[in-house]
């Protein structure tokens, strides 16, 4: 619930829905669904005024603001649109800042590991204007995984890449859940995307209104194009 008495939006409304442990599931919907909210109330960066959200079998509604930080130090990782790297930085100082922020002192190793796994391993010293936007957004998945999150959620995260690239991280993010029993949940408005899945939650006005399992794009662009007619 948004604004205050008497202007108050509903941006959510009785949304019930459970993201199955190592699979990757897509929230779709029209714009002002409540895609982007159901996300930051799952990834606790928002709070809900009613009900309950856990990541991690952890209820973080009660949740104190410094066990929030905790938990999004730790048990969630963040992967966006627009990459969101610090330009000054080269990628694996870029990567290993979770753990810094956390307090921690990243070894070498685990940052090369990290970068290794996204196939940016000869990049490590390159910083963001020196590597493409699909590298770009390697390096950022890197960093949402050098903390092993138990859940790493993607808030469009091809929206800013060429075909080609977006193929590469859908690739690798499929990889991560196939290969590694990784939980991801993507917010997207694209059924290439939503088609990676394996499976899409569709919202509309605030309220959770199908669930489609072993999504292909063809399923997913029909389910929009119904509700836009």
């Amino acid at each position: 619930m948004y604004g205050s008495r008497g202007t108050e939006v509903r941006a959510l409304d009785t949304v019930d829905i459970r993201v199955p442990v190592g699979s990757w599931t897509a929230i779709m919907g029209p714009s002002g669904s409540g895609k982007s909210t159901l996300m930051h109330c799952a990834a606790g960066l928002e709070r809900v005024t009613s009900g309950q959200a856990l990541v991690a079998g952890r209820d973080i509604t009660e949740a104190s603001d410094a066990e929030l930080t905790r938990l999004r130090r730790t048990a969630v990782g963040f992967v966006f649109q627009s990459f969101n790297l610090i330009g000054s930085f080269t990628a694996a100082r870029n990567v290993a800042m979770p753990l810094r922020l956390a307090g921690r002192r990243p070894a070498r190793r685990e940052i090369h590991d990290a970068l290794a796994a996204v196939g940016l391993a000869d990049r490590a010293r390159h910083r963001p204007r020196e590597l493409s936007g699909g590298q770009q957004q390697r390096v950022a998945i890197a960093r949402a995984m050098v903390t092993r999150p138990a859940v790493l959620f993607a808030d469009e995260p091809t929206g800013a890449l060429d075909t080609t690239s977006a193929r590469v991280i859908l690739g690798l993010l499929r990889s991560m859940v196939d290969d590694h029993g990784q939980t991801i949940v993507t917010v997207t408005h694209d059924p290439a995307v939503a088609a990676s899945a394996d499976q899409v939650l569709f919202l509309r006005d605030g309220r959770f209104v199908e669930q489609l399992d072993s999504p292909s794009a063809r399923t997913v662009a029909e389910r929009l194009a119904r509700w836009e007619e």
